[in-house]
């Protein structure tokens, strides 16, 4: 994922709300969101290339995001970021226990950010600093900076997040992610890899040559337990290539055929 927005433990609009963009190049192949065959508790897209993913949950309520963190010199990572989430989602260590091996492991991963724990207990890792931290109850945006950094799109995003006075439907919100507006060059932050792709990166919503949004998603969990999780898929030049909608219920077991 590449920008997440999340509205936890609020009054207004329940135990989470979450938005997220996933930027990728184009030509790195991936499933859509669906259960996995393999996994059929876990709902989420699939990374062909390496077989992690971006962002997914299960049927007992274990959540996992990533963003890459970025960096003007950029060292690819040994194992792929997406190992992140799915080894939390589909496994079975605690979230504690979980941040100990994250912290032991995260330079075989390129830098990155994880969002993960049960979907009412959520931690924060940043792979930088080393640092993890729980998520308080609130509004939060997660790019590729550290936990609220004031990014350009992060903003954007979060007025139009507390503008809600009630749990969304996708057709309200999946479109503040098709927001292309780019940042002003004084609003653009410095990562080191120029001004002219700052500003290219610089949107909810990213059209590149070669690289651009891939994937926006909302993931909303009610007051019982019950998920929604939808998602568009985008191809080269923006062009939407599907959708995507599925429900399933904390600590209700699926039954496949």
């Amino acid at each position: 994922m590449c920008v997440i927005a999340l509205a936890y433990k609020t009054a207004a609009l329940g135990p989470l709300v979450l938005l997220a963009n996933r930027d990728e190049y184009y030509r790195r192949p991936a499933e859509p969101l669906a259960f996995w065959q393999d996994q059929p508790q876990t709902l989420g897209g699939r990374d062909l290339q390496a077989g992690g993913s971006w962002l997914a949950i299960d049927t007992r309520g274990r959540l996992a995001a990533v963003t890459h963190i970025r960096d003007g010199r950029p060292q690819a990572g040994a194992r792929s970021r997406g190992e992140l989430v799915q080894r939390f989602v589909s496994g079975d260590e605690d979230t504690l226990a979980y941040a100990q091996w994250l912290r032991e492991h995260r330079h075989e991963f390129g830098a990155f950010n994880l969002l993960f724990g049960p979907y009412n207990d959520l931690l924060h890792f940043n792979s930088r600093s080393g640092m993890l931290n729980r998520v308080n109850p609130g509004i939060h945006l997660l790019s590729n900076a550290d936990m609220d950094t004031p990014w350009f799109k992060c903003e954007r995003l979060r007025a139009r997040m507390q503008s809600l006075r009630r749990p969304p439907q996708e057709a309200e919100v999946l479109p503040w992610l098709s927001d292309s507006t780019a940042a002003e060059m004084a609003e653009l932050p410095n990562t080191g890899v120029g001004l002219a792709m700052e500003k290219m990166l610089s949107p909810i919503f990213i059209v590149g040559r070669d690289y651009g949004t891939r994937a926006s998603s909302l993931l909303t969990v009610a007051a019982r337990g019950e998920v929604s999780f939808s998602e568009i898929s985008w191809g080269m030049g923006g062009r939407e290539t599907g959708r995507r909608r599925y429900q399933l219920r904390i600590g209700q077991t699926r039954t496949t055929p």
